[in-house]
């Protein structure tokens, strides 16, 4: 199977150390989301986490002898779906991310691992708790 998908904006950063995950990075950065999409940011406020999915858009090509890897930090070989490697089957990333200010189509953020230029996929509410989703109530809806 197939499957297209399209950026719907890009992350600008002016940083050039970028740490290698969301986790341990104090990086900020802008989320540019392309017009046409600008209205999806509504709701989106400072101080609440966001996913962002990307595409690894400078990674190597993927090859079957890199389904396993030997992380720099981590030394043994590990199965690529148990680690944050940009060399996957499929170049996608994730982050969760902190945001600072939503400013019309921008979205300037907190906690940045990616490099300036990366495309952006989508951005996702952070759940952590089920009764934090504005869809919960309506659970069995699939729209």
């Amino acid at each position: 199977m197939e499957i297209n998908l399209t950026s719907i904006g890009t992350l600008h950063t002016k940083e050039t150390n970028i740490p290698r995950h969301w986790s341990l990075s104090e990086v900020e950065g802008t989320l540019e989301i392309n017009l046409e999409y600008t209205d999806g940011l509504r709701d989106i406020q400072a101080g609440q986490q966001i996913v962002v999915l990307f595409y690894f858009h400078k990674s190597q090509s993927f090859s079957k002898n890199l389904l396993t890897q030997s992380p720099p930090h981590r030394g043994l070989p590990y199965g690529v779906f148990s680690i944050c490697s940009p060399r996957r089957p499929n170049p996608i990333g994730l982050s969760v991310l902190e945001v600072i200010r939503v400013k019309g189509n921008k979205v300037d953020i907190k906690g940045v691992d990616m490099i300036d230029g990366t495309p952006i996929l989508d951005i996702k509410p952070h759940i952590v708790d089920k009764h934090d989703c504005p869809s919960y109530k309506d659970s069995d809806s699939r729209d």
